[in-house]
């Protein structure tokens, strides 16, 4: 009884860490900025109201970012060195499983593959017959990084994940907080900094 209780909660513990799926950062910038330079922060309303998600879901990617510029020591200003935007992509992903198992024997019933008009054994399909669909929604958001002084683009970081659809409003939260961490840990790009 101790082995399997032993074996099972190792499976269950994959299991979880296996259903929360992370999210892919990709991050591009440009060689001749200076990120040294960078200590202060403002949004762009212009870009940012241009987002297609709810107002909500703005306030709270942005809260998420302040919250993560805040701990590396940016500064909110009036007269910033960086003016941050964001932007949001989102498409249907569908996944198509096939549950037919393949051929096995039938056992005694109505019909099998050779007469299915016939009592007796025979050969048929195992498992579910046809396909099983899924959908889940693909989301990507960008961070964009803008020069202040001369309104260029300095580093973009995209995140690409899964969303989760929930009514939960902490485990939505806690989602936009994880996309936000993942994408911003690529900022500032490390050869970047480490050239200047």
């Amino acid at each position: 009884m101790k082995k399997i209780k032993v074996f099972t909660l190792p499976i269950l513990a994959l299991v979880f860490l296996s259903s929360c799926v992370s999210v892919r950062v990709v991050s591009d910038y440009d060689r001749e900025a200076n990120f040294n330079e960078y200590k202060s922060y403002a949004f762009y309303k212009t870009g940012i109201d241009k987002a297609q998600i709810s107002d909500l879901d703005k306030k709270r990617i942005l809260k998420a970012i302040d919250n993560e510029l805040s701990a590396r020591g940016f500064v909110k200003s009036q007269e910033p060195d960086l003016l941050i935007s964001i932007f949001t992509k989102e498409r249907e992903q569908v996944d198509v499983y096939n549950n037919n198992f393949g051929w096995g024997w039938g056992g005694f019933g109505w019909g099998g593959f050779y007469n299915p008009w016939v009592w007796g054994p025979g050969w048929g399909w195992g498992g579910a017959w046809g396909p099983n669909v899924s959908t889940r929604t693909q989301g990507s958001l960008y961070i964009d990084l803008i020069d202040a002084k001369n309104k260029e683009l300095v580093w973009q970081g995209r995140g690409v994940g899964t969303l989760n659809n929930t009514k939960n409003i902490e485990k939505k939260e806690a989602r936009i907080r994880e996309f936000v961490g993942e994408i911003l840990q690529a900022y500032p790009p490390a050869r970047a900094v480490a050239a200047n």
